[in-house]
């Protein structure tokens, strides 16, 4: 049944109130008629009793208190879908902004998605390859798994969105049945620019959908643009069977959005002045991520936000965190160094990545190495700490080969720039840095692992060599 209503009790902000109103649902959609006959849009965001809430879309200017018309829609607000969908640009509540007209639908969908039985979620499993050895190698990215990216202001996080929507790919039989879905929220103009162009110029867009909201765009469409993201990314993996990597960025633009729109309706903040569900809140977009019992599709999400301050205790990055598998950290020291992507190595994990890796997935010799790399730079970390205070020439020989490891690992595997490596390359690249050391350093694998990779006369032919180059 669609109510109507004339008049408001209140204006403040985005939001309007009504009182006395009866029958109608929490998120429900409204439409708001002006007194020149102009149309827009609302959404029921709190009911207290028979007052109502409700965010107005397109802002609150030119609205009067006594001759404004109220229709409650009945229903919440859904966005037509169909397979059409890909190699189209929307904004950021699903209309389209690419000039080709509107999409044929098959199907309207919840933005807020379908409930889902966690008894019906199956474990990740198999990878998804992003072409980056620092994420293949060592944090490696599991089908249905969350795995955020942490990064800070100034960091190159758009370029390593950019590169990781280029480059992704699957592997055997589901090659083919690979689509991402992007969501940008809060840019300028010409960041978006910079996505679309990218994209365009790489002729990886036929297979994106990308969801844009611009800066100067209302909140509530950075509020709803990720849900509308993630129900294009649902409906194309459990209605057409397609495995659908989500990158959204910037996740901090969404929590501001929420702050401030939790400070319109006159709730008590929590910590550093976010709302106290915020936890919740980011958990009912995280985990829309998974794979479903008896769907053949999957979504995966990596959702990337800057760290206020570099702070990984704030409120966003710590409640993301505790939602997410793992995350991958930026690291400002190598970002000054010239490296990147400035991936950093000890930070950053994935806690899905040992059921998706090794025989059968990546290589039988994956797991072994990556603990080797992992153990190696916690040790060049430890050798830079000890130069630090007595200097690197009192060093002793074995840590002085360490320090040049970690010269080495970060300038050949870390730091790759643009190059698309497949996996193969990363883990033999591997190999190659570990085989500077002699086998009884290695004692993080087994010696049937070490006699068919270690090459350490080849490692030091190509050491020294580095070596005559860097000296001339």
């Amino acid at each position: 049944m669609n109510l109507q209503y004339i008049g408001l009790k209140e204006i403040n902000g985005p939001l309007i109130f009504l009182d006395n109103v009866k029958g109608i649902g929490f998120e429900e959609m409204v439409e708001i008629r002006l007194d020149d006959g102009r149309i827009r849009h609302g959404r029921v965001v709190e009911i207290q009793g028979d007052l109502a809430a409700i965010l107005v879309f397109e802002g609150t200017r030119d609205l009067s208190l006594n001759n404004t018309v109220i229709k409650f829609k009945g229903r919440p607000m859904e966005i037509g879908l169909s397979k059409n969908v890909l190699g189209r640009v929307f904004n950021g509540i699903g209309t389209p902004i690419d000039g080709l007209g509107p999409v044929y639908v098959d199907e309207y969908f919840d933005i807020n998605g379908q409930p889902l039985n966690p008894v019906s979620r199956v474990y990740p499993k198999n990878y998804i390859n992003t072409g980056i050895s620092s994420i293949d190698g060592l944090t490696t990215l599991i089908r249905g798994q969350k795995l955020p990216i942490f990064s800070g202001s100034g960091m190159p996080h758009n370029d390593l969105a950019v590169q990781i929507v280029k480059q992704a790919r699957l592997t055997g039989k589901d090659a083919t049945n690979f689509g991402i879905i992007f969501a940008a929220m809060g840019v300028t103009n010409d960041v978006a620019n910079y996505f679309r162009r990218s994209f365009e110029e790489a002729g990886v867009l036929d297979n994106v959908v990308m969801f844009l909201n611009l800066s100067n765009d209302p909140i509530i469409e950075r509020l709803l643009t990720p849900r509308c993201a993630l129900s294009a990314a649902e409906y194309l993996a459990y209605k057409h069977d397609m495995h659908i990597l989500v990158v959204m960025t910037d996740l901090t633009a969404y929590c501001e959005a929420l702050r401030e729109f939790s400070s319109s309706k006159g709730e008590i903040p929590g910590r550093k002045g976010y709302p106290g569900y915020l936890y919740s809140d980011l958990a009912s977009l995280l985990e829309r991520a998974g794979i479903v019992k008896n769907a053949k599709g999957s979504v995966t999400q990596i959702p990337i936000l800057s760290m206020p301050n570099d702070d990984i205790t704030h409120p966003i990055p710590d409640l993301t965190g505790y939602i997410t598998e793992g995350q991958i950290v930026l690291d400002r020291d190598l970002h000054q160094k010239g490296i990147y992507p400035p991936i950093g190595v000890l930070p950053s994990l994935s806690r899905l990545m040992k059921d998706g890796i090794g025989a059968g997935y990546t290589r039988s010799d994956h797991q072994p190495l990556m603990n080797q790399l992992f153990a190696s730079y916690a040790r060049v970390m430890d050798a830079r700490s000890l130069a630090s205070v007595i200097g690197e020439d009192e060093l002793s020989p074995v840590d002085k080969n360490y320090i040049e490891f970690g010269k080495l690992f970060e300038k050949h595997f870390i730091s790759q720039g643009y190059i698309n490596r497949d996996i193969n390359e990363t883990l033999d690249l591997g190999w190659k840095l570990l085989s500077i050391f002699s086998k009884e350093e290695l004692d993080r694998t087994d010696e049937k692992i070490l006699d068919e990779f270690y090459d350490h006369q080849q490692a030091v032919i190509e050491f020294d060599l580095e070596h005559n180059l860097l000296k001339n």
